[in-house]
């Protein structure tokens, strides 16, 4: 069981590795058991018996590579034994207190007295205390911005512009992800002309449960033109249960910057993991009557999870069909068209990624696409 008190966010939240929590408590079954939390989050704590009463705090660790104390430490967990003790601590953000009788209601009490932020019950609460404490030990800000890019029918290009979009996007100075969630596509490690270079790949993940660290996470893939790329190799198709896919693709937000996933046109489970997590989703439309017909089924199973789709169309057009109309017929709100790119078809052979020049048309469509979508979403960190 867990329930929040108050909504405010620990301090030193904003970004960069903060170590791990206070541990305050006397009580060893209670102790055990959130020593082992922290270890599944992969941090290491502060532990102390009682705190200091007024703006004393406890020594620094040399242990933890934090400074420690109830005031700086960027997570505080005070077990139920100790709320007494911990009346006359400074009031401050990011206090848990942390009970083991799921039957006492006075815990919530004891939780106004001390200004805990959140009361939580073990075990119920466990897996929401891991990931707050992993949170607060990988420095986790402002999500990833998350664009995925889906055809409205085969061949659309819309592979190339999810490229073009994280390439842009590693341009530009912003920690960037391309995600390839089309086991069936061939690999955008090979359109970026990376197919041999080091690194993890989708199989690897298959096993994934609960909790990824962002940065073991970005630190396993491949780098390629200054971003990470998640892709798929070219053994047998392993299918990644959407379990694993969850925990990937929120591990890749955690890290802030820019995610861009390119889908498949099929919906099954793990795409609506990836579905549920996206910010913007862009629907690469050619102007042709028949894409328009395949677009609006695409757009009707992708807009039952995610609620803002916009179109993007391609030329040529056919007689009658702008990009406007395109947009009309389809209901759906109108990003711009992705210009040509002369050249673009080779790019494969890895000399140049979509999007790699910088004065291309195609990088100016990404680069204005990510300046409106930054400043309508209010992100931006690197």
């Amino acid at each position: 069981m867990t329930g929040t008190i108050t909504h405010d966010d620990p301090p030193h939240a904003a970004g960069g590795r903060q170590g791990g929590p206070l541990i305050v408590t006397e009580d060893t079954e209670l102790l055990d058991d959130l020593l082992r939390l922290c270890a599944a989050a992969g941090a290491t704590p502060e532990v102390h018996h009682s705190v200091p009463t007024g703006s004393e705090a406890p020594a620094p660790s040399p242990r933890s590579g934090w400074p420690g104390g109830w005031e700086a430490a960027p997570l505080v967990l005070v077990g139920d034994d100790a709320a007494r003790r911990a009346r006359g601590a400074a009031r401050r953000r990011g206090v848990v207190l942390v009970s083991r009788d799921q039957d006492d209601p006075g815990v919530w009490q004891r939780a106004v007295e001390i200004g805990a932020d959140h009361v939580l019950v073990l075990p119920d609460g466990e897996q929401w205390l891991v990931d707050r404490i992993a949170d607060v030990a990988e420095g986790v800000g402002r999500p990833a911005l998350t664009v995925g890019v889906i055809g409205g029918r085969g061949g659309a290009g819309a592979s190339t512009l999810a490229c073009a979009l994280a390439v842009t996007s590693a341009r530009e100075g912003l920690r960037s992800l391309l995600v390839d969630a089309d086991p069936l596509g061939g690999g955008l490690d090979v359109l970026l002309g990376g197919e041999t270079a080091e690194g993890l790949r989708w199989p690897a993940f298959a096993a994934s449960r609960g909790r990824v660290g962002g940065g073991a996470l970005e630190e396993s893939l491949p780098e390629l033109h200054s971003l990470r790329v998640l892709s798929w190799d070219r053994g047998d198709c392993v299918a990644v249960p959407p379990q694993a896919v969850r925990a990937v693709l929120a591990a890749a937000r955690r890290r802030g910057g820019t995610v861009v996933v390119d889908l498949p046109r099929r919906i099954d489970d793990g795409v609506a993991e990836v579905l549920a997590q996206l910010d913007v989703g862009l629907l690469v439309v050619p102007a042709e009557l028949r894409a328009v017909a395949a677009a609006g089924r695409v757009a009707a199973a992708v807009g039952m999870v995610l609620r803002d789709l916009r179109v993007v169309t391609r030329g040529p057009y056919d007689s009658g069909l702008d990009d406007r109309e395109v947009a009309r017929l389809l209901g759906l709100p109108l990003t711009g068209e992705v210009p040509v790119e002369a050249g673009l078809l080779r790019a494969a052979d890895g000399k140049r990624p979509p999007g790699g020049s910088a004065r291309g048309p195609l990088a100016r469509f990404c680069r204005e696409f990510w300046d409106r979508a930054l400043v309508e979403t209010g992100g931006g960190a690197a």
